[in-house]
């Protein structure tokens, strides 16, 4: 991190006394508080410790600047931050996710009458180029289930991402108790409702061939678990993930790409757009109809429905 910038002629300002609660809330106070209300809207762990390590980061140049009550934070002292961001060579990506998590933190502290303004309110995002969703092909997907064929629990994993394009938040909070027969129950997390996808041949026989060897000590009873029997964490998929994407020759894929190509070839395939919104979790059924742009004009073989 580059050196702390001094703050502005005459000081940070602060706030005059008002009637709102955040009079004497210390900063610590107020990250607390804001964890534990990501924590009670049942929020995905990664999610919680993402904007954790984001507000953390925010804050601790802040207070570099001798802040040390919410109430003091303004407008200049977050720009002030961004600034800093910009100057260690974030990327504008980088920057808005970060903007993103510091606009939630103050919009909560506002909400619950922590704070009397929004400092945040009017931050503006950078502008950057969003890349279009990578789209294994059929030759891609299959070079990377045969990639980790020996590997039984990443086997089952990969299956289920191709053949029900549930999210990695979703699957590393699957628990042996959601893989009911025929179908996988999906709990509600992250504001996404609860649902039930259904299951075929493939993803039934990759899961029963890795709960046969999934060693149960009474430590977790998430589905998929690491070899000490604990819950096999969002990260450490990632990072399988990628181990057996590069072993596959597969380059520039991500473990998000795989819910995107399930979404994209069943609609290369036929499926109609509101079943597959259904099925893969989106709120609205516009947000699956952004992916025909990417297949328009291609098509492929019929596939059943959750069939890759």
């Amino acid at each position: 991190m580059s050196q702390i910038q001094p703050p502005p002629v005459g000081g940070w300002r602060t706030d005059p006394a008002t009637k709102y609660n955040c009079m004497a809330l210390d900063i610590n106070t107020a990250k607390q508080q804001f964890t534990d209300y990501l924590a009670s809207k049942k929020r995905a762990r990664a999610t919680i410790v993402a904007y954790r390590k984001d507000v953390d980061q925010m804050l601790s140049f802040i207070r570099h600047g001798g802040m040390e009550t919410i109430t003091g934070i303004s407008k200049d002292h977050l720009e002030a931050f961004l600034k800093n961001l910009k100057s260690d060579n974030y990327t504008p990506k980088s920057i808005s996710r970060k903007i993103n998590s510091i606009k939630t933190f103050f919009r909560y502290l506002k909400g619950e009458t922590l704070i009397a303004q929004n400092p945040a309110e009017k931050l503006e995002h950078p502008k950057f180029e969003s890349k279009p969703p990578r789209i294994l092909s059929k030759m891609e997907y299959r070079a990377l289930r045969d990639a980790c064929r020996g590997d039984v629990r990443m086997y089952a994993i990969v299956e289920l991402f191709l053949q029900t394009g549930v999210r990695i938040g979703e699957l590393a909070g699957l628990t042996v108790d959601d893989v009911k027969n025929t179908d996988l129950c999906i709990k509600a997390q992250e504001g996404h409702d609860e649902r039930t996808v259904p299951l075929n041949k493939a993803a039934i026989d990759a899961v029963t061939q890795y709960l046969k060897v999934r060693k149960d000590n009474g430590k977790s009873n998430a589905l998929f678990i690491t070899k000490t029997g604990n819950q096999l964490l969002i990260r450490n998929i990632r990072t399988a993930i990628d181990r057996y994407f590069r072993i596959a020759g597969i380059e520039g894929a991500k473990v998000n790409d795989l819910r995107h190509t399930f979404i994209a070839h069943h609609l290369m395939a036929g499926t109609s757009v509101q079943a597959l919104s259904k099925l893969v979790g989106h709120k609205r059924a516009s947000t699956t109809e952004k992916y025909m742009e990417l297949v328009k004009g291609i098509k492929t073989d019929n596939v059943k429905l959750g069939e890759l």
